[in-house]
């Protein structure tokens, strides 16, 4: 294993010492031994649909997005994956050896370590940290479901739309939201030209401003 791999995993786990529950050292060692490191660049797909899934990856630094198909095709974002993160989905997944039925794209450029499903079950009878670890994402991605299915049972589009904006500057720590026109409509299931009217409206508001492919945030907003 080289050194640069124990480096990264080294500061991740620094980072996972900040958390309420923080893993054991015996746990850390297993980890440096059995984890990957792997890079995904904006774009790529880590999960896909109907592929089984081998692994569960914990985000280092990055973004994923998780999105799940109806019976027409049609996707919808359910939620995102960012720092420290990991998808409850691909753990059930790989316990259960059964094919994905959700989808993650890069949204910002990830690197994550790769967790073999082989020692999934094991860790969680073995290190209580590790049991908190993954309870705690469970409870987290179901939140995330509920506010998604809240959005759209509850919430008329322009609402969703501002959320959808809010979030994409929480992850991303800019004002300047990075995303064409096709892409939002893409994540909130709906159509190019409502999205545009919409965005150009709030633009009109003196809330955004538009650019080609960019959105960005004014104070107002």
């Amino acid at each position: 294993m080289s050194s640069s791999f124990k480096g990264k995993i080294a500061v991740y786990m620094e980072k996972i010492t900040n958390f309420d529950s923080t893993f054991e050292p015996a746990l850390i060692q297993e980890i440096h031994q059995y984890g990957e490191l792997k890079h995904f660049k904006e774009g790529d797909v880590v999960m896909d649909y109907g592929k089984y899934i081998r692994m569960m990856p914990i985000v280092i630094k990055g973004t994923l997005k998780v999105l799940r198909k109806d019976d027409t095709g049609n996707e919808i974002l359910l939620y995102y994956l960012s720092s420290n993160e990991s998808c409850s989905m691909a753990y059930s997944c790989c316990l259960e050896a059964k094919k994905s039925e959700v989808k993650a794209i890069v949204e910002e450029d990830v690197d994550i370590i790769a967790i073999p499903h082989a020692k999934l079950d094991e860790w969680l009878c073995k290190y209580p940290s590790w049991k908190n670890y993954i309870m705690r994402s469970f409870n987290e991605r179901f939140l995330e479901l509920l506010k998604s299915i809240e959005s759209i049972a509850f919430h008329k589009l322009d609402e969703r739309l501002i959320a959808y904006l809010k979030e994409k500057q929480r992850l991303s720590g800019s004002n300047l939201i990075k995303a064409s026109h096709y892409l939002i409509a893409d994540d909130l299931a709906t159509s190019r030209v409502v999205v545009s009217r919409l965005l150009k409206q709030l633009e009109n508001d003196g809330k955004i401003l538009l650019y080609r492919n960019e959105i960005k945030l004014l104070q107002e907003f």
